[in-house]
């Protein structure tokens, strides 16, 4: 069993250290025995993030132009399909996830109960529970998504999420380009595919700077939400969506 960790970064020279170290930790202790290989996606940070994750003995692509959240982990997805990883899980470059949930997010892909799992800090309401603006957004999204696509989803904003071989094709031909984790909820929920949440304790950030801003905010929710209705109309007619769903 192949599993590909994703990490896409931007200036997170503050955090990326620690995370790798944490995920080091995770792995001798539950992932002994299969593979499990990090590779952080360098969006042409401005610091030392690349520099920090090499001599940490990490797998690094450096982008040579910023390609915003969306191209950083699409260019992760196209990494692990080309590669054949079974499993690749999603971990956010500013240490707000914590890897020892690594685990629970894989089970439910190892025993086909889903195709993409999503760990939820709502579920249990413990640990961080983000900004007051940030959780406004999430509570419209979630109403949204249950709204269209008729699945309830208390966390559709989380980055820290896991998906299966056949995710993994669908996000390495097409993934949301900006803050893309609620659209690609509607995408793969629209051509019948398992979703499922687990809960998961975040930390609050310590280093570096968040990309969201208050007006960066309102923007994302009205762009996210015209590409949301958008999807929703659509149906399953790429070869590739064809022949996962078929």
């Amino acid at each position: 069993m192949k599993i590909l960790l994703i990490i896409p970064a931007y200036n997170e020279e503050e955090n990326i250290g620690n995370l790798i170290n944490e995920i080091d930790k995770a792995k001798n202790q539950y992932f002994s025995e299969v593979q499990l290989d990090i590779l952080v996606i360098n969006d042409c940070s401005k610091d030392n993030t690349s520099k920090i994750c090499r001599l940490k003995n990490a797998t690094v692509i450096d982008l040579p132009c910023n390609l915003g959240i969306g191209g950083a982990v699409q260019t992760g997805y196209m990494f692990a399909y080309r590669n054949g990883y079974d499993y690749a899980v999603q971990v956010d470059g500013d240490g707000q996830h914590d890897p020892s949930y690594i685990k629970n997010i894989i089970e439910p892909l190892m025993s086909q109960e889903a195709d993409l799992v999503i760990g939820s800090r709502y579920l249990k309401k413990e640990g961080f529970q983000s900004t007051y603006l940030r959780r406004i957004g999430i509570r419209y999204f979630s109403l949204l998504i249950d709204i269209l696509v008729k699945q309830k989803i208390t966390d559709p904003t989380s980055g820290f999420r896991a998906c299966n071989n056949k995710v993994i094709k669908l996000f390495s031909y097409q993934y949301p380009v900006d803050y893309p984790e609620p659209e690609s909820i509607v995408y793969l929920s629209r051509i019948g595919l398992n979703i499922r949440e687990v809960p998961v304790i975040m930390k609050e950030r310590h280093g570096g700077q968040s990309s969201i801003k208050s007006f960066k905010s309102v923007y994302y929710m009205i762009k996210v939400s015209l590409a949301i209705f958008i999807d929703t109309l659509r149906k399953a007619s790429s070869m590739v969506e064809k022949e996962v769903v078929k």
